[in-house]
């Protein structure tokens, strides 16, 4: 459907017609000229609806804020002086030729392109669209580009990444199980591990000597500020 996404498109695409798909970020009407910031995972970019495009432009009247396009347009550079150098694709622009509404949406629960603070709860209550804010897509690519990192540095070091059992026997360590019933075994329960403790241990008797995985942990334990019910941590053994 698409040829490029909104963040990376720059300079190397002047002149080439193109087809994004993205959410409307912003959409502002300068009298007779509408501009719609559309926004995707990779990032923003600026599109320009002249109204010598009848049709497009009365579609692009009608959108608003999360609406969901599909545009197909001509790359061009931006006019001097409106360049935005804050954003990847921020000398260009794209002139639509064509816009789709792939589905409409209702007024967001809160605002999605500033950095207005949100109460939490309702950001948990809407996680779909909290995290489409950039602040929240930030943080994702951070804990990403860590765990590639961890990944990388390990695998270069023979390090064996393998995978442990989630459902367990209790295994009494710092906090309580999590028990989980047993659907083919009547009055019996596994437990969640609150580390790959035994599991480690028992690769290196079987000789996998340098040891790691990205693990989820359930400690059943009161929240304190270092203390969540589930986290993930690297696990390793050496």
């Amino acid at each position: 459907m698409r040829t490029h996404k909104c963040g990376e498109l720059n300079t190397q695409q002047l002149g080439a017609t193109v087809t994004i798909c993205g959410w409307v970020h912003r959409r502002r009407d300068h009298g007779g000229v509408i501009f719609i910031d559309l926004r995707d995972r990779a990032g923003l970019v600026q599109v320009v609806v002249d109204p010598d495009v009848a049709e497009t432009f009365a579609i692009a009247e009608q959108v608003r804020s999360e609406y969901v396009l599909c545009i197909t347009g001509i790359v061009r550079n931006r006019p001097e002086g409106t360049v935005n150098a804050n954003m990847h694709s921020g000398e260009i622009e794209i002139l639509a030729k064509g816009i789709e509404v792939l589905n409409e949406s209702e007024t967001p629960p809160f605002p999605i392109e500033s950095d207005i603070e949100v109460n939490e709860e309702l950001r948990l209550r809407y996680r779909y669209i909290d995290l489409r804010r950039t602040v929240m897509q930030e943080k994702m690519k951070v804990r990403r580009d860590v765990t590639r990192v961890l990944r990388n540095f390990l695998d270069d070091n023979d390090f064996f990444e393998i995978e442990t059992p989630y459902l367990t026997k209790a295994t009494p360590e710092g906090a309580r199980d999590y028990i989980v019933p047993s659907r083919t075994h009547e009055n019996a329960f596994f437990a969640l591990p609150q580390s790959p403790q035994l599991y480690k241990q028992m690769l290196m008797v079987a000789g996998f000597d340098r040891y790691y995985q990205v693990v989820r942990c359930f400690p059943d334990e009161d929240l304190r500020a270092d203390r969540q019910p589930e986290f993930t941590q690297l696990d390793i053994e050496t």
